[in-house]
């Protein structure tokens, strides 16, 4: 798991999700998802045909967004989520961005 934790307990996490993630909301599902549960980040488009997501926030916040993401909004077929690269570093100090 590509999971790291700061001083102030703060969970940061990545993830790629595969399937049919792309041309249906996904990203704009995602950033809501995050934002309702008080994670924040971003989210892109891979050329793969993937979904790359990074997010940070409480424990338990992260762990809704994991099995949202595992779910996925009504269009979309989610077929696996994998951990992803941990590129923290690019995750704004608020809100959740949709990086194109």
């Amino acid at each position: 798991m590509s999971e790291s934790t700061n001083r102030g307990g703060e969970v940061v996490r990545s993830w790629i999700v595969r399937g049919r993630v792309q041309r249906v909301g996904f990203r704009w599902w995602t950033r809501n998802v995050a934002l309702d549960l008080g994670v924040r980040g971003w989210v892109r488009n891979l050329a793969d045909g993937s979904v790359e997501v990074h997010g940070a926030g409480d424990a338990g916040s992260i762990d809704s967004l994991d099995q949202a993401l595992r779910e996925g909004p009504a269009q979309a077929r989610v077929d696996s989520v994998a951990d992803g690269d941990g590129d923290h570093a690019r995750i704004p100090a608020e809100g959740f961005e949709i990086v194109r």
